[in-house]
C-alpha cells in the first residue's frame, strides 16, 4: 500500500475568486481606510470628504453665537452617490464581522444543513439590521416630533434634513446596495438569488424614491413599521432553526397578526399623506429648485406604488399560508390512507372468492372485528 500524502493547506492564488471571497472583508476595509487616511492630508482632503462626510450642507451662519445653537441641515443631491458608495463598503465590513464573530460560531454549535445554514445566516444578518434600523427610526420619530400625523405633510417640501435624519437614509441605501456584492461573497445559490435580489431592488427603489422626492417623513414611519414586523419574523425563524419550536410557533403567530396590521397601517399612512394631506398644498408643476414634487400626478403614482406593493405582499402571504394548509392536509391524508388501502384490498380479495367462500370469509371478518371490539 502506498503512503498517504500529508494534507496541505495551501492558500488560494492571489486575486483568484476564492482568495477574494475569503479575504473580502480585509480588502474592502483597506479600500475604506484609503478614504479615511485621505482626510488627514490637505491635498486629498477635499476628495476624501466627498465620500466620508455628508454632502449638500445648506446651513448658513452669519454670527458665531448663532452657529453654536444652529442645527446643521442637509439636502439631497448627486454628491450623495459617493457617500453611499463609501458606506456600502462599511456595511460589507460590518456584515463580515457579524458573520464571523456571531453567526459562524452559532452555526458550529447547531450543526445545520446547507440549506438551513444559508437561511440562518440570512435571518441573522437581517435580524441585526432590522433591529438597529427600527430602533434608530423610532428614536428619530420621537426626537423630530413626527408622532403628530399632520407633520407628515405639513411644511412640505421636507427638503432640509438634519444630520441624523439624512445619515439614516444614506445607511439604508448603502445597506441594501451592499446586498448585491454579498451574493458573490457569500456564494449564494442561484435558487436563492432571485428572491434576495428582488427585495433588495424593491427596498432601493422605494427608499431611494422617497429620499429623492422629499417624502422622507412618511417613508420613515413606514420603514419603522415594516422593519419591526420583519424583526419578529426573523427572530422566530432563528428560534425555529435553534429547535425551539414552541417559541418559534408563538413568534410566527405574532408575525402573522402584525403583518396584516402593518399592511393596513402602511396603506392608511399613504392615503392620509398622498391623498388627503399633501392635496392641501397641491402644485401644478414640479419645482426642482425647491424640491417640491407635490403634484397630483406624482402623488397618485406614489399612492398607487405603495398600495400595489402592499397588495402584492399580502397576496404572497395568503398564497404561502394556503400552500401550507394544502401540504398539511396532504400529510394527514397520507397517514390515514394505509388503513383504508388495507380495507379495500381485503374487500377485493373477498369479492374474488366464490359465493360460499365469500360468506364464510365475511362472517370470519365480522367475528374478528367483534372480538377486537370486545377486547378494546
Amino acid at each position: 500500500m502506498g503512503m498517504r500524502r500529508p494534507r496541505t493547506t495551501k492558500n488560494p492564488p492571489i486575486l483568484s475568486h476564492e482568495f477574494v471571497i475569503q479575504n473580502h472583508a480585509d480588502i474592502v476595509s483597506c479600500i475604506a481606510m484609503v478614504f479615511v487616511v485621505g482626510l488627514m492630508f490637505q491635498a486629498t482632503s477635499p476628495v476624501a470628504s466627498l465620500f466620508v462626510a455628508l454632502q449638500h450642507n445648506v446651513s448658513s451662519t452669519v454670527n458665531v453665537s448663532e452657529a453654536e445653537d444652529q442645527v446643521i441641515m442637509y439636502t439631497n443631491g448627486a454628491k450623495d452617490i459617493s457617500c453611499v458608495f463609501f458606506y456600502t463598503l462599511i456595511c460589507i465590513v460590518i456584515h463580515a464581522v457579524v458573520q464571523e464573530y456571531v453567526l459562524d460560531k452559532l452555526n458550529k454549535k447547531m450543526h445545520l444543513s446547507k440549506i438551513k445554514h444559508s437561511k440562518f445566516n440570512e435571518s441573522g444578518q437581517l435580524l441585526f439590521f432590522y433591529f438597529v434600523s427600527a430602533a434608530w427610526g423610532a428614536d428619530l420619530i420621537v426626537r423630530e416630533n413626527f408622532l403628530n400625523i399632520n407633520s407628515l405633510w405639513e411644511g412640505y417640501p421636507h427638503a432640509n434634513l438634519g444630520f441624523v435624519n439624512k445619515f439614516y437614509f444614506i445607511i439604508q441605501l448603502s445597506y441594501w446596495l451592499h446586498s448585491f456584492p454579498e451574493l458573490y461573497f457569500q456564494k449564494t445559490k442561484k435558487e436563492e438569488m432571485s428572491s434576495r435580489i428582488q427585495y433588495a431592488v424593491l427596498y432601493l427603489l422605494f427608499i431611494g424614491g422617497a429620499y429623492v422626492l422629499n417624502f422622507t417623513r412618511v417613508a420613515l414611519g413606514m420603514m419603522v413599521l415594516h422593519y419591526s414586523v420583519e424583526f419578529v419574523f426573523h427572530l422566530a425563524r432563528l428560534l425555529y432553526f435553534s429547535e425551539k419550536t414552541d417559541l418559534a410557533n408563538t413568534g410566527f403567530m405574532v408575525f402573522n397578526g402584525l403583518f396584516v396590521l402593518v399592511r393596513l397601517g402602511t396603506i392608511t399612512l399613504s392615503v392620509l399623506t398622498f391623498w388627503y394631506g399633501l392635496q392641501q398644498s397641491n402644485q401644478l408643476t414640479i419645482d426642482f429648485t425647491a424640491g417640491n414634487f407635490n403634484t397630483q400626478l406624482v402623488r397618485i403614482n406614489c399612492l398607487a406604488a405603495v398600495s400595489l406593493l402592499q397588495a402584492w405582499m399580502m397576496w404572497n402571504f395568503i398564497n404561502f399560508h394556503l400552500r401550507r394548509l394544502g401540504e398539511r392536509s396532504a400529510v394527514s391524508r397520507k397517514i390515514k390512507s394505509p388503513a383504508k388501502k388495507k380495507m379495500k384490498m381485503a374487500e377485493e380479495d373477498i369479492q374474488a372468492l366464490p359465493e360460499v367462500d365469500q360468506q364464510t370469509a365475511s362472517e370470519n371478518g365480522v367475528r374478528s372485528r367483534t372480538k377486537a371490539s370486545k377486547k378494546n
